[in-house]
Order: C-alpha cells, then sequence, then structure tokens
C-alpha cells in the first residue's frame, strides 16, 4: 500500500516532469523549431494518459498523502480524460500564428491538466481548492495570452475577476464547513453531518453548501454563473477556448459529484429526510434554468465561437441532469454523467479543430462565412457535421448514446419531467447547430474555389476525435459505459 501512495500520482509526477521538458526546450531550442514542443508535449500526454489504465486502482475506499488523494475509478476515468484534452489541446495550437511557436504556451497546458488531474481525484477540501486554483490561474493566463488583442486582454481580464469572485465565495463556504466539523477531509465531514450538532441545526451548513456550489456552478458554467462563458470562449485563443471548455468542465464536473456525494450522502437526514431530497431538486432547477438558457441565447449567435459557448452552457445543463438524478445511491446518474463528459470531450475538441483551421485560413469566426466549406473542404464539412450532430444528440454519434443515459437515469430517478425539458431542448438545439450544417452544404460563398489545406497534425487531430465520436456511439458503447459505472460504484463503496 506504501509503494501505491507513488502509483496513485504517477500521471501527477509525469506532467510535472513534462513541464520541465516543456520549459527546457523552449530556453533552449531556436526560433523555427519551437513547434517541436507540441509534439513532444502531446506525445508525451499521450503516453501518460494510459498509465492510469496500466496501474489501476487497488483500494476504491483507501486515501492516499494524508489523506488528500483517493484513487478510485473514478479519479481514473476523469484523468484520463482529461489528461487526452490536454494532449489534443497541444496539438491544435502547432499552426497557429499566436501559440505555434509559443514554448510557454504548452507548458501552462501541461500546468493546467495537472491540476485537473488533483482535482479529480481530491479527497480533501485543501486539496480541492488548491487543485482548482492550479487549474484556474493558467487558464486565466491563456485567455490573454495574444497580448496585441484586446479582445484576448478583455476576456482574460473577466476571466479573472469572475474567478477570482466565485473562488472567494467557494472559500468562504469551505471555511464555514471547516469551522462547523474542524474538519477538512471530506469523508470525515460526512461523518461529523450524522452527528447531533448538524441535526439540530442544519442552516447555516445548508448556507455553506450553497456556497460552495457557486465555485463550482462557475467552473461548469451553469447558469446563472455563465456569463463568462461567450466573452471568454470568442475572446481568448481558439486552442484555448477548446482546453477549456473540456477539461476545466470534466475535472469540475468530477469533484462536484464526488464533493456532494461524498460530504452530503444519502444517509444524512434532515427532519427525517435525506439531504440528497433538498439538494436534488436545486440540481433539477438548475439544470432546467441552464439548457434552456444556453440554447435560446445560442439561436440568436452570428459568431461561431458564442455559438459554441453557449452551446457549452447547455451541455452543462444536461450534465446536470445526471447529477439531479444522483439519488438513492443510484450508480446510473453518475455512470451516465462520466460518459457523458468522456464524448463531449472528444466531440467539442472535434469541433473547435474544425474552427481553428477555418478561422486561421480565412481570418473569420462569423458562421455565414462557412458558407461552400463543403466544396472548399470535404473533409473539414464531414467532421463539424459529425461533431454537430453529436452535440445535438443525433445517432449513430456518442451525443446521441450520451443523452439516451442521462434522461433514462433522470426517468430512473423518478423525474421524468426533467427528462422531458432535456428532450425538448435537444430539439432547439437541434435548430441551430442545422442551420450551420445548412451553411456548409447548401449556402454558396464566391471563395468556393480556394481550398483549406489541412496539416498532418491536424490530420491526427481529426482522426483521433472523429474515430471516438463515432465509436462512442456504436461498437465502445459497452466498454466505455461499463467503466463510467465502475466509477459510479467506487463512489458508494
Amino acid at each position: 500500500m506504501d509503494n501505491f501512495q507513488y502509483i496513485a500520482i504517477l500521471p501527477e509526477i509525469g506532467l510535472t516532469v513534462m513541464a520541465m521538458v516543456a520549459l527546457f526546450m523552449d530556453v533552449y531550442l531556436p526560433n523555427g523549431q519551437r513547434r517541436s514542443i507540441a509534439i513532444v508535449s502531446f506525445i508525451g500526454l499521450m503516453i501518460l494518459s494510459i498509465v492510469p489504465l496500466i496501474f489501476p486502482p487497488i483500494d476504491s475506499t483507501a486515501t492516499y498523502w494524508g489523506g488528500m488523494i483517493r484513487y478510485d475509478a473514478l479519479a481514473q476515468m476523469f484523468k484520463v480524460m482529461v489528461i487526452l484534452a490536454g494532449a489534443i489541446s497541444c496539438l491544435l495550437a502547432i499552426d497557429t500564428k499566436s501559440l505555434g511557436e509559443r514554448g510557454e504556451y504548452y507548458l501552462i497546458v501541461i500546468v493546467a491538466t495537472l491540476g485537473a488531474t488533483l482535482v479529480a481525484s481530491a479527497a480533501d477540501m485543501i486539496m480541492l481548492f488548491v487543485a482548482l486554483e492550479t487549474i484556474s490561474i493558467p487558464l486565466y493566463i491563456l485567455a490573454a495570452f495574444r497580448r496585441d488583442d484586446q479582445r484576448s486582454s478583455e476576456s482574460g481580464m473577466k476571466y479573472f475577476l469572475f474567478g477570482s469572485f466565485s473562488s472567494a465565495v467557494m472559500m468562504y463556504g469551505l471555511s464555514f464547513i471547516y469551522g462547523f466539523s474542524n474538519e477538512t477531509n471530506l469523508y470525515a465531514i460526512a461523518q461529523w453531518l450524522g452527528g447531533e450538532a448538524f441535526s439540530t441545526n442544519p442552516v447555516p451548513v445548508l448556507a455553506a453548501m450553497v456556497m460552495v456550489f457557486v465555485g463550482f456552478g462557475f467552473k461548469v458554467s451553469a447558469v446563472p454563473f455563465h456569463f463568462w462563458t461567450p466573452d471568454v470562449y470568442e475572446g481568448a485563443p481558439t486552442p484555448v477556448t477548446a482546453f477549456v471548455s473540456v477539461a476545466s468542465k470534466a475535472a469540475s464536473f468530477a469533484i462536484l459529484v464526488r464533493f456532494f456525494l461524498a460530504v452530503f450522502p444519502e444517509s444524512l437526514m434532515i427532519g427525517g429526510i435525506s439531504i440528497q431530497a433538498y439538494w436534488a431538486p436545486m440540481m433539477a432547477i438548475l439544470a432546467t434554468l441552464t439548457m434552456t438558457i444556453g440554447n435560446v441565447l445560442a439561436l440568436w449567435q452570428s459568431n461561431i465561437k458564442r455559438m459554441l459557448a453557449y452551446s457549452s452552457v447547455a451541455q452543462a445543463g444536461y450534465v446536470l441532469i445526471g447529477i439531479a438524478a444522483i439519488q438513492s445511491q443510484t450508480e446510473l446518474g453518475v455512470a451516465s454523467v462520466a460518459f457523458y463528459l468522456f464524448m463531449y470531450t472528444f466531440t467539442n475538441l472535434l469541433s473547435f479543430a474544425v474552427v481553428i483551421l477555418f478561422s486561421e485560413a480565412t481570418g473569420s469566426e462569423s458562421i455565414k462565412d462557412f458558407a461552400g466549406l463543403s466544396r472548399r473542404s470535404p473533409a473539414l464539412a464531414i467532421t463539424m457535421t459529425i461533431a454537430f450532430l453529436s452535440l445535438a444528440g443525433l445517432p449513430p454519434t456518442a451525443g446521441f448514446i450520451g443523452k439516451f443515459f442521462l434522461f433514462n437515469a433522470a426517468v430512473e430517478a423518478g423525474l421524468t419531467w426533467l427528462a422531458v425539458v432535456g428532450v425538448l431542448n435537444s430539439l432547439v438545439a437541434l435548430y441551430y447547430y442545422l442551420v450551420v450544417v445548412k451553411i456548409i452544404y447548401v449556402d454558396r460563398s464566391e471563395d468556393a474555389d480556394k481550398p483549406i489545406a489541412v496539416s498532418n497534425p491536424y490530420r491526427w487531430v481529426l482522426a483521433i476525435t472523429t474515430i471516438a465520436v463515432i465509436a462512442l456511439g456504436t461498437f465502445a458503447v459497452s466498454p466505455v459505459f461499463n467503466w463510467a459505472r465502475e466509477s459510479a460504484r467506487s463512489l458508494f463503496v
């Protein structure tokens, strides 16, 4: 068990080494050769993404490093997820004008990925907060990475201000919980809450829970904490937007699930009623608001990145359906969340890869300028279509299976009305996704005879993500969902 302490954080050790490698390569490589940092970072992170699979958890209830880390199947799955997202994000930047030769970009992405892996396995409030800030601070820097671009500077400042405020509120809630329980370990706090002190005066702890959720709500772009999303997505360099949209969201949902199930389990009662009967409806209402507002606002967007920003808000609403369905110790809710985020990682990276290639070739991010893309680059047109069909939830893509599991979890939890709201929102989303597909294939452009070149690194990105989106909607459903079920089961041990 003592030796496993190091195995439990082997990906983090590897990421630290990779960060040092990227730093030294940036210092010593001459100009013109620093694109190789992207290749090295991509290969290194892809190798590290396999490490959790080679060394699976041996005891889902064990904690390591003084109770700071819990390495279970949930941590394993989300570590693989965010490291893959970091690897692909490094490759996305290789041919962009503002990032390709900037070695510090890859260093910062690796550090943010390190924070995301720690968040996924955090079992202590101190580790939780430090890991979240290890993601957030690098992302503030990346959002403002193009210093000569006013939009990038503005997005970085907005991201920093909103993020700092939400972190402060969350820290205030965590400090209340520590003050009440005199514990920082999530599972020890649950034991204290099961005692008489909480049952006789639950209101302050519930208020602290709401403050903690403010921090999580910001990280996952849940309404009403989503205001930063469109401006940051539009202003940040597009590879940064792609990374923020998947890695930060996945890690934040991982710790959100762990936190609420560890600290507020079903066995915790208030007035003879399980505490989940209080926070599950709150999650259902937030899911409804987040889905609806995200999809409705996406309808009016003319910029592809802003449209994908509001789409990301709506996607967070779908995931909150799975979290609202976590009642009566059911595994299906957690498993549906894990599977959906796994498929969403590849789907969103695929859509942003096409946006990057198009914007670098044309200098435009306007949706109307995608007209004629099917004639300029049939490969980009078909991959963008696959990505959007997956985001909309149509078969045979991964998005259809992901939404099916989420809505099924809601029905099994007695939240049929929430599943119906999710289906109706999916129909709204289908409209604005298909509008873009229609522009790509039907509308004409004066530049239809100007092909868009796709470099070899981007061929790899498009191939990996497209295959993953199709595979997760067909033959890979069972193994990945079984893995997601195992990750869910590890939380209820």
